[in-house]
């Protein structure tokens, strides 16, 4: 059988990133005769955020401008017509908290150590897009990280530590070394990249496409 390695690079505050991983998911199906190895690398779209988090709405606000709240209407608009049909709920109306997104980078980390990444991925975009909790908070980390199995005290007392924090700066560091400025971005045996919340039938184009390259293993 074919195999293809994949580094998924995402931040789970980005809404791309979560449809993006869905259509991956759905990509994977639609080519079911190529093994596919999937490996989530940390991307923070604003490490400058505060550990507690900031205000949501007003974060927000002053990201985008005034001259782009149109486009940004827009692109929201997208994102709740597309997400639906994946499967997905946006409340972005309702989130209260913009975190800042190492402590769930670290979460979705151990638990791709344990083979569950992906599942960890899901459940922490889950909680802040649809279930608007603060994915910042060691509590609702650990509460998250519970509800997938792992053990709790232990992911609590990572979490009280600093524990893969410079290794996480250290991957973020190499893929922007690499060219890559914005998330979902998708690395194809380390020769090709596909960025963006591409549709699953381009996805896996790309896929197949892989499958025809010697593969090589980044970072």
């Amino acid at each position: 059988m074919a195999s293809v390695n994949v580094d998924l690079v995402l931040d789970p505050v980005c809404p791309w990133c979560w449809l993006g991983h869905r259509y991956w998911k759905a990509a994977q199906e639609l080519v079911p005769e190529i093994a596919v190895e999937t490996v989530l690398r940390p991307f923070q779209l604003d490490d400058s955020i505060p550990k507690q988090g900031v205000p949501y709405q007003a974060y927000m606000k002053a990201r985008i401008g005034e001259d782009a709240q149109g486009r940004f209407k827009a692109m929201r608009a997208h994102l709740e017509e597309a997400g639906p049909k994946a499967g997905i709920v946006f409340n972005f109306d309702e989130i209260t908290t913009r975190p800042n997104t190492m402590d769930a980078h670290r979460v979705i980390r151990w638990a791709q150590g344990q083979g569950q990444g992906e599942e960890a991925a899901e459940a922490v975009f889950k909680a802040y897009f649809e279930e608007r909790r603060d994915i910042g908070a060691a509590d609702e980390l650990v509460a998250i990280a519970e509800a997938i199995g792992l053990e709790g005290d232990v992911v609590r007392d990572l979490l009280a530590s600093n524990r893969d924090t410079a290794e996480i700066e250290r991957e973020e560091r190499f893929f922007r070394s690499l060219g890559v400025a914005g998330v979902p971005c998708f690395i194809f045996n380390g020769a090709f990249a596909v960025s963006g919340a591409e549709a699953p039938e381009t996805l896996a184009d790309a896929i197949r496409k892989a499958s025809t390259l010697p593969q090589e293993h980044e970072e």
